[in-house]
């Protein structure tokens, strides 16, 4: 009996030394890959699409040259959403 007693009061000192791990909270920056969110460009209704071979070299002229802006601004526009995703 006093060596059961000897044993669980070593088992009961033994406990109380113990003191709680402490924690400690570590950040950590890790690139993540997102999906690119640029939107979407619409294309434009193009200026020359409804020249009909009856009209005039003028309004032909007028339409192509107009188209030409079109398309430079329409490439601008694809440019800038390719570049968001960067």
């Amino acid at each position: 009996m006093r060596l059961m007693l000897i044993a669980v009061a070593a088992l009961l000192a033994g406990c109380a030394g113990q003191v709680e791990p402490e924690v400690s909270y570590v950040r950590v920056e890790v690139p993540v890959q997102v999906p690119c969110r640029a939107p979407e460009v619409a294309l434009p209704p193009w200026a020359a699409a409804g020249l009909k071979k009856s009209d005039s070299l003028e309004v032909k002229v007028r339409a192509l040259l107009a188209e030409r802006r079109q398309r430079i601004g329409y490439e601008k526009e694809l440019a800038a959403a390719a570049g968001a995703c960067r």
